[in-house]
Formats: C-alpha cells, sequence, structure tokens
C-alpha cells in the first residue's frame, strides 16, 4: 500500500491470494487496518538494491521505492508526482484541476493538501534523491515515465514548495 488513499481493492486481494503481505507505510497503517492487516511498515525485500522509503514530509502516510540495477536507478513513486500529459474532456479538465495533469510534472494541488504535512522536509527529500547519480527514471502511478533528466525534474518539485 503506498498510501492509505489506495486501500479499496486490497481485501479483494488479500482474499485471493491470502499468503500476500501488506505493507504500508506507518502513518498509513491505521486506515489500511480498517480494510485488512499490515503486515509490516519497514519491509526487508531480500535485496538490498531495493529500497522502502517513507517519504519525508508526508506524515509518513506516503511511501516510495528506489530500485538500484547496472542499468541505473528508478525511483517509483506513487501520488506524490502526477505526470498526465495528454488529459482531455471533463475527466483530463478534473485532473488538471486537481493537479494530476499538466504541461509538466507536479506535485498535484489535492496531495499537498492531503499528505503534505511538512514542504520543507520533503523539498529536502527531492533535494537528496535529485543528487542520486545514477538516477535514470522516476516512475509515477499518475502519468508517464520521468525519463529525461529526472534530477531537474526533482529539483523543479522541489523548487515547487519554497
Amino acid at each position: 500500500m503506498p498510501n492509505d488513499h489506495h486501500r479499496l481493492d486490497v481485501k479483494a486481494w488479500k482474499d485471493r491470494y491470502p499468503q500476500l503481505q501488506i505493507v504500508a507505510p506507518k502513518g498509513s497503517r491505521g486506515k489500511v487496518e480498517e480494510v485488512v492487516p499490515v503486515d509490516t511498515t519497514a519491509p526487508d525485500f531480500g535485496d538490498p538494491d531495493v529500497q522502502f522509503v517513507t517519504v519525508a514530509g508526508t506524515r509518513e502516510r506516503e511511501a516510495a521505492l528506489v530500485v538500484r540495477t547496472r542499468n541505473g536507478t528508478t525511483l517509483v513513486l506513487n501520488d506524490l508526482v502526477g505526470n498526465i500529459r495528454d488529459a482531455s474532456g471533463i475527466g483530463g479538465w478534473l485532473l488538471g484541476l486537481a493537479g494530476f495533469a499538466g504541461k509538466s510534472a507536479r506535485i498535484p494541488r489535492v496531495v499537498k493538501w492531503n499528505l503534505v504535512k511538512d514542504a520543507s522536509a520533503l523539498r529536502a527529500q527531492l533535494l537528496q534523491w535529485a543528487e542520486m547519480e545514477s538516477l535514470k527514471r522516476i516512475l509515477v502511478s499518475h502519468g508517464e515515465p520521468i525519463e529525461a533528466n529526472p534530477q531537474q525534474t526533482l529539483r523543479e518539485l522541489a523548487g515547487s514548495l519554497a
């Protein structure tokens, strides 16, 4: 569970795959456990190249993954960044209004309102990730992967919090 907003289907998945381990960030544990028990807030994936991160500044409610391979590092984000570029119609208008869609990657307005408690801490987290020289891409739940200069994108996102 990357955060407590994504718990709608978790019971169906757990029922279908009972051996499934439920992982959630510490701040989301209570809301997720309204639906299913959480097995851990600090998972060990058995691979030192896969790191579960509770995102700073989000009331410990948003998680990310840092995945390192010999081809580079991938940062996997959930709601923290929206990068929908081809939104159209009423749905596109709503996605734009919420901040998930636009001409560039952004921290959606609804995320700032609901998840971001400490903008300075989140800004520092984004800048820390931007220093990863091996970073090749950012995968987001809402939109296209960010592969063109992901470090600069993170710096711009951090700047949007200043």
